[in-house]
């Protein structure tokens, strides 16, 4: 057998190992060098391989596809450049815990560090931020080294899916000749069609809250960003009768426990103050909600609990107790609280929920009454895929509790806005309901080469565009008073054509003026299969900042 042969019998074999061990998703980019580990990937009858021309697209949507499915996610690009190019979403995989598996394609070691045209230093170029690295090397088809290529699979898999799940990244030297000039035969891997190694992971534990918490008896439960939502912390705490603090994030935000407008319930003061409790029992991530995160930390003598299954340590302002690594929906709750606890918290939750309507129900459009349609309107099956900065935090400010609400993602490992429209649509490719994506115009035109999903992948996503001429997040900070530079260097506004946008990658394009406009426009959007949409909204950045105001404001009133 040829060098050439024995090099695709090999990468052959890896990729139906990982098809056995349960991977379904491949995202490919084009090149010379990658031309192996494609051909392998897109030939692989148990594989579903996404085309991409920008590997930064490319890697957020495997990155959208693995946090929809829990499963690990194949992406492969060539050498050089195009490597490095898929670092800021291995970076929020890491964070978010998202098991992504790697190949980058490379020179051999000996056209390394002589000039040769598109080569770098690919060793380690993730750093700490995958869980295993792997040089595979050149090796002859024999059978030890099947075997040996059928067990790294696996490893790479048990790695990506393991104790604490994320990205794995396999670097792969590759010798001319690429192509095979003919389909190659792979040896089979077990009989039964099985992994090659199974390796069981270890599971969380069952923990009985009462046994925990101790003498406490007024308690919160806050629940955050999670791999699976947290519709069963619903029920704990209504059984308990614990205020729940659920950011949408956990889709935790419903059942009789429910406070949803804790972001506004805790920007006052006397609220705050008046209701701290005795124990806090934490979900999943720490919610988004500055004001919550902030109450959190300044709760002096208050016992804080944190339960994850993974064990992650979410604690920036030091204030745990204890870490549980348990799984959630196996919690025993705690004993009930006093009576009126919950009810204190539920009734300032009624009233300000009040305030919300009365401001934001008219025809108005604003991105608070944008964001609350989405809440109220949202289909139990389709998914939103909201962008970080702004368009994550209004949501988590005004949506309602919701007995079963639309699954809410966001690329909130890292915090960053990139990468937005390429994991929605990869959200899309896994999902069998309708995919909503809420975004800024910066965001937006930080990823307007992801829109090249909708055509090429066929998939359809409804884009609801807020521009508001720049990023509106600064206008809430102080860098907002440096007005010499402000405009130009912090708010950034794109200044796009976005209708031009939306023809060239051929999207729908609709701009409505009013709340039922927009809430028709999303339902086409929504029920169309194959045929994106693009809901173009435009707004002025110190109006939004005021109806911020205005409503904090408004849920002060109704506290009072």
């Amino acid at each position: 057998m040829t060098p050439s042969l024995d090099t695709h019998v090999l990468i052959g074999a890896f990729v139906d190992e990982l098809a056995r061990c349960g991977v379904t998703d491949a995202c490919t980019s084009p090149g010379s060098r990658c031309a192996p580990l494609v051909l392998a990937l897109a030939r692989e009858g148990k594989l579903r391989a996404y085309s991409h021309i920008d590997e930064r697209s490319s890697g957020f949507f495997a990155l959208g596809l693995a946090k929809t499915t829990g499963r690990p996610v194949v992406i492969t690009c060539t050498s050089g450049s195009a490597a490095a190019n898929l670092a800021p979403a291995i970076i929020e995989a890491d964070e978010a815990r998202v098991p992504l598996i790697v190949l980058t394609a490379d020179r051999p070691p000996e056209l390394r560090e002589v000039g040769a045209g598109q080569t770098t230093d690919q060793i380690k170029l993730y750093g700490d931020a995958v869980r295993w690295f792997f040089e595979v090397g050149n090796h002859d088809a024999t059978p030890d080294r099947l075997r040996w290529i059928r067990a790294l699979a696996c490893r790479a898999v048990a790695a990506a899916t393991g104790d604490r799940p994320g990205p794995v990244h396999l670097n792969w030297p590759l010798r001319e000749p690429l192509a095979p000039g003919r389909l190659v035969s792979v040896p089979a891997g077990r009989a039964d069609g099985g992994p090659w190694v199974v390796r069981d992971r270890p599971g969380a534990f069952a923990v009985d809250l009462g046994e925990v918490v101790g003498g406490a008896t007024r308690g919160v439960v806050v629940a955050g960003r999670s791999d699976a939502p947290l519709r069963s912390i619903s029920a704990l705490a209504a059984a308990c009768e614990y205020p729940l603090l659920a950011d949408p994030l956990s889709g935790a935000r419903g059942g009789a426990a429910a406070v949803a407008h804790y972001d506004l319930l805790l920007r006052d003061e006397s609220f705050a103050r008046d209701h701290a409790p005795e124990v806090v029992i934490r979900v999943g991530d720490l919610p988004t909600s500055k004001p919550l995160r902030s109450w959190l930390a300044g709760l002096d003598g208050v016992r804080q609990i944190a339960v994850d299954p993974q064990g992650a340590w979410q604690d920036p302002a030091a204030v745990l107790d204890r870490s549980l690594r348990a799984d959630p929906a196996l919690l025993t709750p705690p004993p009930s609280a006093p009576a009126g606890w919950l009810d204190g918290w539920r009734d300032a939750d009624a009233r300000v929920a009040d305030a919300v309507a009365e401001l934001l129900g008219d025809e108005t459009l604003s991105e608070l009454s944008v964001a609350l349609l989405l809440g109220e309107r949202l289909p139990s099956d389709a998914t939103l895929f909201v962008a970080s900065s702004m368009p994550v935090r209004e949501i988590e400010t005004v949506w309602p509790a919701r007995e079963a609400p639309p699954r809410v993602l966001c690329n909130r490992g890292a915090n960053g806005i990139d990468g937005t429209l390429s994991s929605a649509y990869g959200t899309r490719a896994a999902s069998t309901g309708a995919v909503c994506a809420l975004i800024g115009d910066v965001a937006f035109a930080h990823d307007v080469g992801g829109l090249l999903c909708a055509s090429r992948l066929g998939l359809a996503v409804t884009i609801v565009l807020l521009d508001n001429h720049g990023g509106g997040i600064f206008d809430h900070l102080p860098i907002a008073g440096e007005r010499d530079v402000y405009e130009m260097h912090i708010a950034t506004p794109p200044g796009l054509d976005f209708e031009s946008i939306a023809r060239a990658y051929a999207l729908d394009y609709f701009a409505p003026d009013s709340l039922d406009e927009l809430a028709s426009g999303v339902e086409r959007g929504l029920a169309e299969a194959r045929r994106s949409m693009l809901v173009h909204l435009r707004f002025e950045r110190d109006a939004s900042l005021a109806a911020h105001r205005r409503l904090q404001d408004a849920a002060r009133t109704a506290l009072a």
